[in-house]
């Protein structure tokens, strides 16, 4: 009998023994092809030795330091790169152990902004519905999923939402994809307006939605009004790139192809690729320096903050993706792309495949032609999750998609290094799955 509380009472679960490249290997022997990287995590596959040797060699040196005493060269190492390399005026790192932690953070960092200001009246935060922003109550009010926050609603922070941008869901038949992502981005305007600017101080959004509705990229355009939206109002512009970020939609940051550096952007998974639990917050000069010239304190903290094991782990990751790694994204996405085109481009119960980079999402239906989803009593992604594993597949089938209720879909999110064959194995395995399932 286990003393784990594991995720599902119901489940048992094989026991994980081993990886190796994109596989891991239980303790029976099988191989399960990684094809979501758990959650968008292994970027790396799952038998790097650069990165566990840069583990082990900071473990001989130091595993631990507190951030209230020390600093230490991993993290100021890490945080000069990242800067390096982010966007805009981004221009301070703040290292935590995961995404939620990193969102927590970010709402935490702009409500105290606004007090060191002296706006003091600053407190709303505005998200999208069908986001997905983190577990802990701060992350998950901010969140739109109302499947994940119905049941600890009376313990949140009062958001709004508005409507996502889900171009295959909500683009009318009249409208060109730049004026439907236009004219969702004005609800931001329109909810700043209802609440009082001067009561908000955040918009919150994933460059491209992950978990919650399965790789859904904005159209052209939206996120350039999102920001001029902001800045108009004064509001700080905060993008969870949690999941889809560090390379993972085929830059390094996903808000470099819409054209837009946010205030406030917060990162994980992949900046830590499974080999250590790690996030960070990134902030520009200006909200940093707004809290030197005040109160000098950021009224915020973990224990683990800045761990020096999990900072080595997390360079060692990132000297890779800027190395080279991360530059297979881009062409590697495009032949997934085209091989679930061929596969079920004309599937009956695929309605949409999406998505940028190694980040690609299909979108399951009943009917193809109405786009209606199956009845959720059906349990489709549970079941194609099922045959998917005991196919030797690893990927990430939700439910929930269109309103936190209905709709189905799959996430893909494999290591960087895949092969083309592996491109293939997916397919193939996925296929095995549909045939079992419908």
């Amino acid at each position: 009998m286990s003393h784990v509380f594991p995720r599902h009472t119901k489940a048992t679960l094989p026991v994980a023994a081993s990886g190796d490249g994109c596989y891991i290997i239980d303790k029976s022997g099988k191989k399960y092809f990684d094809g979501s990287g758990g959650a968008a995590v292994s970027c790396l596959g799952h038998s790097d030795a650069d990165v566990t040797q840069a583990i082990k060699n900071q473990i001989d040196n130091i595993a631990f330091a507190h951030t209230g005493f020390f600093t230490t060269d991993p993290a100021e190492e890490l945080a000069d790169l990242l800067i390096e390399h982010a966007p805009g005026g981004l221009d301070r790192v703040y290292f935590v152990s995961g995404g939620s932690e990193a969102m927590e953070a970010a709402l935490k960092l702009a409500r105290q902004y606004f007090l060191e200001k002296g706006e003091t009246s600053r407190h709303r935060v505005i998200a999208r519905r069908q986001s997905y922003h983190g577990n802990t109550l701060g992350a998950l009010a901010t969140g739109g999923n109302q499947w994940r926050r119905e049941p600890f609603s009376p313990l949140m922070i009062e958001t709004s939402h508005i409507a996502p941008c889900y171009e295959y869901r909500g683009r009318r038949e009249d409208e060109t994809a730049f004026d439907y992502g236009q004219r969702v981005a004005n609800e931001l305007d329109a909810e700043i307006e209802r609440l009082g600017a001067e009561n908000v101080m955040a918009f919150v959004a994933e460059p491209v939605v992950g978990a919650t509705a399965g790789a859904v990229p904005p159209v052209e355009g939206y996120f350039k009004r999102i920001r001029e939206i902001c800045d108009k109002h004064g509001i700080l512009l905060i993008l969870d790139e949690v999941m889809c970020g560090m390379g993972r939609t085929g830059t390094l940051f996903a808000c470099e192809q819409d054209g837009v550096a946010p205030d406030i952007l917060c990162i994980a998974k992949g900046l830590g690729a499974g080999y250590q639990p790690i996030g960070a917050m990134l902030c520009t000069s200006d909200i940093y320096q707004a809290i030197e010239d005040g109160s000098g304190f950021f009224q915020h903290g973990h224990t683990y903050i800045g761990h020096p094991t999990a900072c080595a782990a997390a360079l060692a990751v990132f000297r890779k993706l800027t190395g080279g790694v991360a530059d297979r994204v881009k062409p590697m996405g495009e032949k997934l792309q085209a091989a679930l085109g061929e596969a079920f481009g004309q599937h009956p119960h695929v309605g949409d495949i999406r998505g940028r980079g190694l980040f690609r999402g299909l979108e399951i239906v009943e009917d193809r032609a109405t786009k209606a989803p199956f009845d959720p009593k059906r349990g489709v992604n549970k079941a194609l999750k099922k045959a998917a594993f005991e196919a030797g597949l690893i990927c990430y089938p939700m439910g929930g998609t269109i309103d936190g209720v209905t709709g189905d879909h799959i996430l893909l999110a494999p290591p960087f290094i895949l092969e083309d064959a592996q491109v293939d194995e997916i397919t193939g395995k996925l296929d095995t799955a549909f045939r079992a399932v419908f």
